[in-house]
C-alpha cells in the first residue's frame, strides 16, 4: 500500500560535487529493476541534475525518506566500502499496531533477498510513543544490517508489524487506518542517515522530514508529541 506520488518534485536535501541526498516519497520505486514503472527516483533525480546518477542503497517503494546517489561511479564505488564498512547510520520511524517494549534488540536472521538463504540480521528499536486513540506505536528502528525488507520483517517478528504493510501486516487493519485516519501508505520513514563522507572523511547527517501523507495522520493519532 502506498500513497500516488504523481509528479512531485523530489526535495534535495544535501547535494555537492559527489553526492545528492533526495526525500523520496512513498510510492515511487528508486529504479526500473525493483517496479515495472518508468516513474523512479533515478530518473527524476538524473533529469533535475541532467547527468546520471548511482543510487548507493535502497528503500522499498513504499517507504519514504532520505534517499542518496553518488554523481560519479568512483564515487560511488568508494560509498559501497564505507556501507560495508560499517559506517553509516540509518534511522527509521515507522507506526506499528500494539503498545511495543520501550526498547529491544531483534536478532533474527533473515533472507538477504526473496527465496535465498537466511542471514544474520539485526535492529535496535525503540518506542518513541503509543497512541492514546488507538493501540500502535510509533518506533524508531535503528538497522545494523542491511537486509531485504529488514525493518518490517523484524518488527513482525515481534508481533508488531507496520501499519499499511500489505505484505507482513493484515488487511482488515490496513482499512481500518485508511479509513479513520486517512493513512493510506506503508507507515515507515528513512528520517536519517549517518556516514563517512567518501572524500572528505567529515561526518555526514541528512535528515528527511515526514512527508505530509504520513504527518498528517500520525498527527491524528497523537503520536508526534514529545518522545516517551
Amino acid at each position: 500500500m502506498a500513497s500516488d506520488p504523481g509528479d512531485r518534485e523530489l526535495a534535495v536535501l544535501f547535494q555537492d560535487q559527489w553526492l545528492v541526498a533526495v526525500c523520496k516519497p512513498s510510492g515511487l520505486a528508486v529504479h526500473r529493476g525493483w517496479a515495472r514503472e518508468h516513474d523512479t527516483a533515478v530518473g527524476r533525480v538524473r533529469r533535475h541534475l541532467g547527468q546520471p546518477v548511482y543510487p548507493v542503497h535502497r528503500l522499498d517503494r513504499g517507504t519514504s525518506g532520505v534517499l542518496l546517489f553518488a554523481r560519479d561511479r568512483e564515487t560511488a564505488s568508494r560509498l559501497g566500502i564505507v556501507w560495508q564498512g560499517g559506517q553509516v547510520a540509518k534511522r527509521y520511524w515507522a507506526l506499528v499496531r500494539g503498545v511495543v517494549p520501550e526498547a529491544g534488540t531483534i536478532d533474527h536472521p533473515i533472507p538477504r533477498q526473496v527465496g535465498g538463504e537466511r542471514v544474520p540480521a539485526v535492529t535496535e528499536f525503540r518506542r518513541l510513543r503509543r497512541s492514546p486513540v488507538e493501540r500502535c506505536s510509533l518506533v524508531e528502528a535503528r538497522p545494523r544490517t542491511g537486509r531485504l525488507h529488514q525493518v518490517r520483517r523484524h518488527l513482525k517478528h515481534i508481533s508488531h508489524p507496520l501499519v499499511g504493510d500489505t505484505k507482513y501486516g493484515r488487511g482488515d487493519i490496513n482499512r481500518h487506518y485508511r479509513t479513520h485516519w486517512g493513512l493510506c501508505r506503508l507507515a515507515l520513514h528513512a528520517t536519517s542517515v549517518d556516514l563517512v563522507h567518501p572524500w572528505s572523511g567529515a561526518l555526514l547527517r541528512v535528515c528527511a522530514p515526514l512527508p505530509g501523507d504520513l504527518s498528517e495522520p500520525l498527527a491524528a493519532l497523537q503520536v508526534l508529541g514529545e518522545v516517551e
